[in-house]
């Protein structure tokens, strides 16, 4: 059997009801780890997740797959920092093979200003949870298989950060541990089906409309990718989001030797070697706003420049494929979770270009949100209300794309 293949995987599907408890609108990661947090540590299991294509076939099967909690402030750290440590007991929780790996990020800097900037990143870390050092440029070329230090004097490397929990894992595998055990404990998954609309009594939701009935619910949570804004105006919400695509590629297999997680802020790009062998690699988002999944010449000729002058037998290897995600960008760069305006409709969205690694903490939060009513503390600072409230998380310098 080829040990890529999933045999134990077991997915089924129902039809759509005409009532649940909750409807969550979107079957990528966040949506099914709502789910599945809600049946499996709530007892909640009336409900339904509606997904218009296939379940992870948005940008939760469109990604890079890094896990990490290295942000510049609190509030994120802690957060993902949570997520960290929910994906390292994912697989035994699931008991499916996510192929979790962890090994460590590096993050390098390339002036003295990107220096001191890994510097206060390391303290802020371990201040509130996250293994993160500083490392200097001698420890980095011990660390990096392949590396050029001073990338023929363009991009040469002051320091920059090491964070010990750093990972990656299969993006599929994870939707599907999220999507069986929510099937298992009685959840409805739905594939194909569109939601057209919100039913409404007064200002308040109290269902979705869909081209296949009108269903209703206590709540509804919208957890789609690339198309909240449209989801959210459904019930009268305006969300402070633009969508960008993201681009990433995948070169064919190199021997197994580059086992670290590489990032550059100052130069926009990340890399990772996949089980298979081949390197992974993304860089910033594109500039102009689009729902667009297509890719491009543009973003390989910016990007093999910079990756090249780093890591020069990159140069050898040949791109095997491109994708594109679409990422909801919010003006702080960092999620919007939790209650709206409207009552009985919940949004998580805003991921930008970090949504993969933050899917069991959101999905741990939101379900807890749902089942108890009170926005739990971890989460309380991404509602929608800073905005108004003047209390904003901008962390651009740590999402590693723009």
């Amino acid at each position: 059997m080829n040990e890529f293949w999933e045999a134990k995987v077991r997915l089924q599907w129902a039809e759509l009801g005409e009532s649940y408890d909750v409807v969550i609108i979107g079957g990528g990661g966040h949506g099914l780890a709502t789910a599945y947090n809600l049946a499996v540590h709530h007892g909640i299991t009336n409900v339904a997740v509606i997904e218009k294509d296939y379940i992870g076939g948005g940008n939760s099967g469109r990604n890079t797959a890094v896990i990490r909690s290295n942000y510049g402030k609190p509030e994120p750290v802690r957060f993902y920092q949570r997520s960290v440590e929910l994906y390292r007991q994912l697989e035994s929780e699931t008991e499916r093979w996510v192929m979790h790996d962890e090994r460590g990020l590096w993050w390098l800097a390339h002036t003295e200003a990107g220096r001191r900037q890994e510097r206060a990143r390391a303290e802020i870390n371990r201040a509130f949870g996250a293994d993160t050092t500083f490392v200097e440029p001698e420890e980095i070329e011990r660390g990096i298989p392949g590396i050029n230090m001073d990338a023929n004097g363009e991009f040469p490397i002051t320091g920059g950060s090491f964070h010990a929990g750093g990972a990656t894992a299969r993006h599929d595998r994870v939707n599907w541990a999220f999507a069986e055990g929510a099937m298992r404990a009685g959840v409805t998954i739905v594939q194909g089906v569109t939601v057209e609309g919100l039913m409404m009594d007064g200002d308040r939701v109290v269902g979705v409309r869909t081209d296949r009935g009108n269903v209703a619910a206590g709540t509804v949570v919208g957890a789609v990718g690339g198309h909240a804004t449209t989801i959210a105006s459904m019930a009268g919400v305006r969300l402070p989001i633009r969508t960008h695509p993201l681009q990433a590629f995948v070169t064919n297999h190199y021997e197994r030797t580059f086992d670290a997680i590489v990032a550059s802020n100052d130069l926009g790009f990340y890399l990772s070697q996949t089980a298979r062998g081949e390197i992974l690699g993304g860089s910033h988002i594109d500039p102009q706003p689009s729902y667009s999944r297509r890719s491009g010449h543009d973003f390989m000729s910016e990007i093999s420049r910079r990756v090249i002058a780093l890591f020069p037998f990159m140069g050898r290897l040949r791109v095997l494929r491109q994708w594109t995600g679409i990422c909801d960008m919010s003006p702080d760069y960092s999620p919007i979770m939790g209650l709206t305006p409207a009552p009985g409709f919940l949004i998580t969205t805003g991921w930008g270009t970090w949504g993969f690694k933050a899917i069991p903490a959101s999905g741990e939060a939101m379900a807890q949100l749902i089942a108890t009513g009170a926005t739990p503390e971890l989460i309380e600072p991404f509602s929608i209300d800073r905005f108004a409230n003047d209390r904003t998380l901008a962390d651009r310098g740590s999402s590693g794309t723009h």
